[in-house]
């Protein structure tokens, strides 16, 4: 790796007097020039503003920056830029995981301070070839700073078309911008064109509070969940701005979000491992002895115990250091410790769940104990969001959780900003609309362009839950699915359960269905969790995708469909050249006589080829390409 770094180049950045000596305006372009952000003082208030340019068309409007705090600061003076601090970075990094195993981190940098109006904070921005992004940087040494409420804008078109949800596990609607009512989940998408997408989000929250965004009279604005308080120097969050020409590439250059967080404080990451998961839904011994087997026959690589292993997840009084299986979701019996030596006997890892009531009061308990039973990781569920105090404790927990080599994944409200790539023991989370809500592949679709854009989300798969035909769209659907959402844990079944597990006991979610060995789940078997490289082909949130990912010389395509019918097309020009590839086809068809309806057919090809197929509405087309001689 090679880092570049040249303070005060003033190639890229251009600063504009008024006067002699009172700088009011500031301008600085990514290394392609692709992207602008403009800073301005105003002269008459000493307001600061910015604008972002694309090339050359204006994606942000004159927007305010800065804050409310409790006292209102009377201006004793004009405020003008003091100093300007600047680099370029021209470097790379390799992920312990990722969409793909080397990320560039290729930016130009200006720290702006300021002078006058009792500034207390300065701007620092980072223009990207993905994207943009600033945020601000307070100095306070020396007294406690107060934040009533931050009053970052952004300035879009009011015409513009916004997909948006009120949480992170609610419906993602279409909505003109002026209509936008309440606080809005982000990253926000916004459609200014037929070929101009922008998505508007936070990086880097640690210990701040959560940014939602509302309408102000047409323009969107920052919305802080709570007060923040500091008695030191901080920085807040990263507020970032993508622009494409193609939806997909917002997807494909999500890794800027990664970029604006700290690099890895994890020494030794050898302990740090993706995988499959299948979900234990009986809270039985048997139950788990037979998910243990299970894996072992198809390439699984962990099995999670959820919610009521240690008693009531809504009780105050369940102790998470205990086996206390609760009776409202299981009669038991439960040897949790017998199975996590047999499990780790056949090469395969538990996952426990353990609700934030317990954790809150518990964690620095759970943590060791757990570690010493074998388990290699933990889910985190239903854990406060939002505020500051609250970001802060989750955030800490990762950190501790990583001290006793233990892995997490986050449920329920909380939606990632890149905080994996500084522990990367923070596998997965939730904050998605996955299968537990029974979304059809056009909600699945919006969440692709959406939710998606922050990192990776745990969507609950399930394979053999009636809720698939019933609401989803189908099997084909629910394998391609499993390429499109991006998790190194992925669970991809959650609501199943294998045969030898207790046909008496009714599992989780109210399921009594078995797992079928129907043939379609060698493509489970194969599927890898983390990738080499990641291209979106085709796409349109809510309507259809087509995303192809690489493990090897092996390459994995998702296609998803939406309400309408529509035939696929697609090039294989992303293969290596002169090599061959045995293409294995996963369909949706009717006429097959299995209980999930999946055809399976192989043909070879190669880059010059195109595979092409009509996939009816809410169906899907999953294929591995595999390199041959």
């Amino acid at each position: 790796m090679r880092t570049l770094i040249q303070l005060n180049l003033f190639l890229f950045i251009l600063f504009i007097f008024f006067g002699c000596s009172k700088r009011r305006d500031a301008v600085i372009s990514s290394p392609d020039g692709a992207y602008t952000y403009s800073l301005h003082i105003n002269t008459e208030t000493s307001e600061l503003s910015y604008s972002i340019h694309f090339h050359d068309k204006e994606i942000i409007g004159n927007s305010k920056l800065g804050f409310v705090f409790p006292d209102k600061i009377e201006p004793k003076e004009e405020m003008i830029i003091r100093e300007v601090i600047t680099k370029t970075v021209n470097s790379s990094w390799k992920p312990v995981y990722g969409e793909r195993n080397e990320y560039p981190d290729v930016y130009n940098e200006a720290l702006i301070s300021f002078m006058g109006n009792n500034n207390l904070y300065a701007v620092r921005v980072r223009a990207y070839n993905e994207g943009l992004a600033f945020r601000y940087e307070f100095g306070n040494e020396d007294k406690e700073i107060i934040i009533i409420e931050e009053r970052t804008e952004f300035n879009v078109p009011s015409n513009a078309t916004a997909w948006v949800s009120d949480r992170a596990q609610s419906k993602i609607s279409k909505v003109i911008v002026s209509e936008i009512e309440g606080a809005k989940e982000r990253p926000m998408l916004l459609q200014y064109s037929d070929s101009l997408f922008v998505a508007i989000g936070e990086a880097a929250l640690v210990d701040y509070a959560r940014m939602k965004l509302i309408n102000s009279n047409g323009v969107l604005m920052s919305k802080l969940e709570g007060e923040v308080k500091y008695d030191k120097p901080f920085n807040t969050p990263w507020r970032f701005v993508m622009v494409a020409t193609q939806v997909g590439q917002l997807l494909e250059n999500n890794y800027l979000l990664l970029n604006l967080n700290e690099p890895n404080k994890i020494k030794d990451t050898s302990w740090i491992k993706p995988g499959k998961v299948i979900r234990e839904t009986t809270l039985t011994t048997r139950g788990g002895m037979a998910c243990v087997d299970f894996a072992v026959r198809h390439n699984i690589q962990y099995i999670e115990f959820d919610a009521g292993w240690y008693g009531s997840e809504y009780d105050e009084a369940s102790d998470a250091t205990t086996i206390t299986v609760d009776p409202k979701r299981s009669k038991g019996p439960l040897d949790l410790l017998g199975v996590i030596r047999y499990a780790e006997s056949k090469g395969i890892g538990v996952i426990l769940y353990v609700n934030r009531r317990a954790l809150e009061k518990q964690l620095d308990k759970v943590l060791p104990l757990l570690r010493s039973w074998g388990v290699k990781g933990i889910k985190y569920g239903f854990v406060n969001v939002g505020s500051q105090e609250w970001t802060s404790w989750l955030h800490e927990a990762v950190r501790k959780a990583a001290e006793h080599e233990l892995m997490i994944d986050v449920h329920d409200e909380y939606r990632p900003t890149g905080y994996s790539r500084t522990y990367p023991n923070f596998m997965t989370q939730e904050g998605i609309r996955g299968d537990e809500e029974s979304p059809d592949n056009a909600m699945v679709l919006n969440t692709l362009f959406t939710r998606m854009i922050a990192g990776a989300g745990d969507h609950t798969n399930c394979y053999f839950a009636p809720r698939i035909h019933e609401k989803m769209g189908s099997h084909a659907s629910q394998l391609a699915k499993a390429v499109c959402i991006y998790s190194p844990w992925q669970f991809l079944f959650w609501y199943d359960r294998p045969e030898g597990s207790d046909p008496d006991q009714k599992g989780a979610g109210g399921s009594k269905y078995f797992i079928q060995e129907v043939p379609e789940l060698t493509f489970f078997d194969h599927l890898p969790t983390v990738w080499d490289d990641t291209r979106v082909l085709e796409a349109y949130p809510g309507e259809f995708a087509v995303v192809a990912r690489k493990s090897g010389d092996s390459w994995f395509v998702g296609v998803l469909n939406g309400s309408a019918d529509r035939n696929f097309d697609i090039r294989l020009d992303f293969l290596e050249k002169d090599k061959k590839y045995k293409a294995t086809i996963f369909s949706d068809d009717a006429l097959m006589n299995t209980r999930t309806n999946v055809k399976m057919e192989d043909m070879l090809v190669n880059a010059s080829k195109t595979i092409s197929k009509n996939i009816l509405k809410l169906n899907g087309m999953a294929i591995i390409l595999e390199q041959v001689e």
